[in-house]
């Protein structure tokens, strides 16, 4: 069920920051506390190969992110234990450190589970050992949401794991939603900022509009 229109869920969830300091982070009043946007991206594991890119290119565009009134969360299903030894093994050596911004240790998978994001191929239950049998690595995909300062998703998507994500086209994504909400208008497709946008008419015609 996809959350876009709807505000993220009100759940507070273990996070790390740079410091090794672990604390309770709810993304949802991250957003509203501050009046700002949100970019969540999930990852599925730590000390992996795709991740760190991942999370070296999103705090590379940090500034970029801050110009926007955004803030920028990882997040994962690893431990905070996990965290703090992976942001304190240097990038030659697969590792994230120099990341400042937090990231969510949802070991538990709550946040997860809510979210309908984990690699959970099949379960079933074997009555013999009174047990439930997972199939599938219980970790995340690689799902990212913008959450906008009232705290609504207004974007979501979900990649397999091997697939890296773009983080320029999260940057075009808020430009485009900061657009809306100044303007009233709609962003055709491939809009960037500075490029013509639409309005529609009474009679429902769309015209196109000067972004300025």
């Amino acid at each position: 069920m996809t959350l876009v229109g709807k505000n993220f869920p009100n759940l507070s969830v273990d996070a790390m920051n740079e410091m090794g300091d672990t604390f309770k982070l709810n993304v949802l009043e991250e957003a509203k506390k501050n009046n700002k946007k949100v970019l969540l991206f999930w990852y599925p594991k730590d000390f992996t190969f795709v991740c760190p890119t991942e999370l070296h290119a999103f705090q590379e565009a940090l500034p970029e992110f801050e110009k926007r009134n955004t803030i920028v969360i990882g997040a994962s299903c690893d431990t905070p234990e996990v965290h703090f030894a992976w942001l304190n093994t240097s990038k030659d050596n697969g590792g994230i450190e120099g990341v400042t911004y937090p990231i969510l240790a949802d070991s538990n998978r709550n946040l997860a589970n809510t979210l309908g994001i984990l690699d959970i191929q099949k379960e079933t239950f074997n009555e013999e050992t009174n047990t439930y049998i997972v199939e599938g690595d219980n970790v995340t995909y690689r799902a990212t949401y913008l959450i906008d300062e009232e705290g609504k998703v207004f974007h979501e998507g979900v990649n397999d794991m091997p697939l890296g994500r773009n983080v320029k086209e999260f940057m075009r994504m808020i430009d485009a939603y900061a657009h809306v909400q100044t303007h009233g208008e709609v962003c055709p497709a491939n809009w960037e900022e500075g490029k013509e946008a639409m309005k529609a008419d009474r009679d429902g015609v769309a015209s196109y509009l000067s972004a300025n």
